[in-house]
């Protein structure tokens, strides 16, 4: 793909899945909307109606929810998709 994705992630700093998650995404330079669903409640409820979920990390990318996933979950996604280098 040529442009860059949309990326919102609805993330709790305190989850392991977070760290690999940011990782993922600052390793590829892809530019995101860090969401901390631990101090706005708004965030999160906003990740559950969106996911279905209420387990984090969730990752929205140009309007597709990846709920309750970890960085390499993103990565293999973002690679079929086309988004990501393999």
């Amino acid at each position: 793909m040529t442009t860059e994705p949309k990326i919102i992630a609805y993330l709790n700093p305190m989850c392991p899945w977070t760290h690999g998650v940011v990782a993922f995404l600052k390793a590829n330079q892809w530019p995101f909307e860090y969401r901390d669903i631990t101090r706005d409640p708004t965030q999160y409820e906003e990740m559950v109606k969106k996911s279905g979920q209420y387990s984090s990390p969730c990752v929205e990318v140009d309007g597709h929810m990846l709920a309750d996933v970890g960085g390499d979950e993103v990565e293999a996604w973002m690679q079929q998709q086309g988004y990501a280098k393999g």
